[in-house]
């Protein structure tokens, strides 16, 4: 498997999972660190080959090589897309660099490395590409619309992958977490739906087994994003959300 995002959170634990029940090799792509290095051998301590390799989602004109190489060593039968910021909604109202910067990490980057991805998941004719979207992109939210547009941009984005590359063999599934208790989240008020990264890990492991094209964490989010994408705005501007 390839993590894009190697020391997520999220992707840690999925790759835990998979590994338990099997999985043998493990790419981990991320800029180069010392989080990124502990996180390799702590996969390593559970017995899989890791493997890391440098990876920046802000420099999409190196994704080919720096993806293509780690394809060129062997099939991948699993891609996690699990890089992103949330950003600070306030500060990047203000100075627009910072919105900026949310969008370019989460959506633009995200294309780059989910196109050349799939292109080369299609090439070795199998594998599922698993994309991290998020609630917050169902609908815009006040008090964080600019981290949420850059998940609907990538929920839409995935969505139109995954149809480009059906009946090649190759697939996208699309994972939409709630708020998720993490490192990133730590301080922010957790709402009665919070999950956790093993949570989503599992229902991830549960996705691929099942073959489902989309899958949400909690189960019950389901139709609560429903019921949003429906309100009328002038109900919707009225939740505290």
């Amino acid at each position: 498997m390839l993590l894009l995002g190697g020391t997520s959170e999220i992707a840690l634990a999925t790759a835990r999972r998979l590994i338990v029940r099997g999985a043998r090799t493990v790419w981990l792509a991320g800029r180069p660190s010392a989080a990124l290095d502990r996180a390799a051998r702590g996969l390593a301590a559970l017995g899989a080959d890791v493997r890391t390799v440098a990876f920046d989602a802000l420099g999409p004109a190196s994704h080919e090589a720096v993806l293509g190489q780690v394809f060129a060593r062997g099939p991948i039968d699993l891609v996690l897309l699990a890089f992103g910021v949330l950003g600070d909604q306030a500060y990047d109202e203000r100075e627009p660099v910072g919105a900026v910067r949310v969008v370019q990490t989460n959506y633009t980057g995200a294309v780059s490395a989910g196109l050349v991805s799939g292109a080369a998941l299609q090439a070795q004719g199998h594998g599922r590409l698993v994309v991290l979207s998020s609630v917050a992109g169902v609908r815009a939210r006040r008090r964080d619309f600019l981290y949420g547009s850059s998940k609907a941009g990538l929920d839409t984005f995935a969505q139109g992958l995954g149809d480009a590359l059906y009946g090649t063999g190759a697939a996208v599934m699309v994972v939409r977490p709630g708020f998720v208790r993490t490192a990133a989240t730590a301080g922010r008020a957790a709402p009665r739906l919070a999950t956790t990264p093993e949570a989503v890990a599992t229902a991830i492991e549960l996705g691929l087994r099942r073959g489902s094209e989309a899958v949400w964490v909690p189960g019950s989010l389901r139709p609560v994003g429903a019921a949003l994408r429906l309100l009328p705005r002038v109900l919707y501007r009225r939740l505290p959300l």
